[in-house]
């Protein structure tokens, strides 16, 4: 189906299609509109490719280009095939790279989502794409709750939760901080990194008060605006909630993005005035995952879509669910070692994170789709 689909999507196409081996890369091409669009298809049913994310500063929230995010790529995850730009995002002097929306990487809870739609990998495998809500808090000795975020800019009358992938210390001022370690010692090798669904005992190491408080590998720092008050002191045992709406317990891959451009098989419609600009995104059917970037603001190659014609395009390419990266100059697809679209800046942007598709290590434990 895919491959019909594909023939019919540009009056175009060039590059190496390797279908054999479970991906291919397309280069498909409309001269008369024009659209450049390059397009990287993977069999979800081949045992050696998966799918994951990278952060912008290797292990850490931070900006890099798609280009220099697979350079940190860690070996023990396989060869990267394909990768294409993430989620939009805050780059901020006090936090760079903090993703707009959810991503899980490794396992590890990266960012909390903001109830935008989400892409995600259930522990079987399965492809899902729907909003995400954050029910992240933490439930005080008396039993009363406080909603928190992630590793993100605070504001005076808000919580956030602090781990090592922002960076050595905490981005903030004022306000309290706690300190926070494993409540129990026989857990304390194993509480962190900080997962989705967990519902965490931690003990108030310490609180402090002066802002930039270090972060540790084994630690949390749960950071209150001025305008909120702890009850509690240290040695306090506090509760962590890492829920989420839908539940992601045991999701070792999500990334934010949005909005959803087709679901169940049907492209969404957009009407009033739009303007073209090159577009990322991700879509999948039964068969095949697709990574898909249109050039644009470049009127002898590619002018860009808007997001009714990238949906349609999207849906005659064979996707059944579909959901818009971040686009304009982050746009970029990257294939076999290198950039094969043509970012609109005339060189890649940095980003906060991206997609990518592993080709597994032989022997790896197969993932199914």
């Amino acid at each position: 189906r895919a491959g019909a689909a594909l023939a019919l999507a540009g009056s175009g196409t060039n590059g190496p299609v390797r279908s054999d081996r479970g991906y291919a890369y397309l280069h498909l091409e409309d001269k008369e509109v024009p659209w450049s669009v390059h397009v990287f298809r993977m069999n979800r049913r081949h045992p050696e490719l998966a799918v994951g994310t990278t952060l912008g500063g290797s292990n850490r929230l931070g900006m890099a280009t798609v280009s220099e995010q697979l350079k940190a790529v860690a070996p023990h995850l396989g060869k990267p095939l394909a990768a294409i730009n993430g989620d939009f995002y805050v780059d901020e002097p006090e936090l760079s790279g903090d993703p707009r929306d959810l991503q899980i990487h490794e396992g590890e809870l990266i960012s909390a989502p903001n109830g935008n739609s989400c892409f995600w990998v259930d522990p079987s495998g399965a492809f899902h794409l729907t909003n995400v809500v954050s029910r992240l808090r933490v439930v005080w000795p008396d039993g009363s709750e406080l909603p928190v975020g992630l590793n993100q800019l605070r504001e005076k009358n808000a919580a956030v939760l602090y781990t090592r992938v922002t960076g050595e210390v905490a981005p903030t001022e004022g306000g309290a901080e706690l300190v926070l370690e494993a409540a129990d010692a026989a857990t304390a090798g194993s509480w962190l990194p900080l997962r989705p669904g967990q519902r965490l005992n931690a003990r108030v190491r310490e609180i402090r008060r002066t802002g930039h408080t270090a972060l540790a590998a084994d630690r949390l720092v749960l950071s209150l605006g001025p305008a909120l008050n702890a009850p509690v002191r240290e040695g306090s045992v506090i509760q962590v909630l890492t829920e989420t709406s839908p539940d992601l317990t045991g999701v070792q891959t999500a990334l934010g993005g949005g909005p959803t451009l087709i679901r169940d098989g049907k492209a969404r419609e957009w009407s009033g005035f739009q303007l073209r600009h090159p577009r990322s995104a991700i879509g999948w059917n039964k068969d095949h995952l697709f990574l898909v970037q249109v050039d644009g603001r470049q009127a002898g190659l590619s002018v860009g879509m808007t997001l009714q014609e990238f949906a349609d395009y999207l849906l005659k390419l064979g996707c059944d669910e579909a959901m818009n990266l971040d686009g304009g100059g982050s746009a970029t697809l990257w294939v076999y070692g290198q950039v094969m679209s043509s970012p609109s800046e005339g060189q890649e942007r940095p980003g906060a994170n991206a997609l990518v598709v592993y080709q597994r290590r032989p022997g790896a434990t197969p993932v199914a789709h």
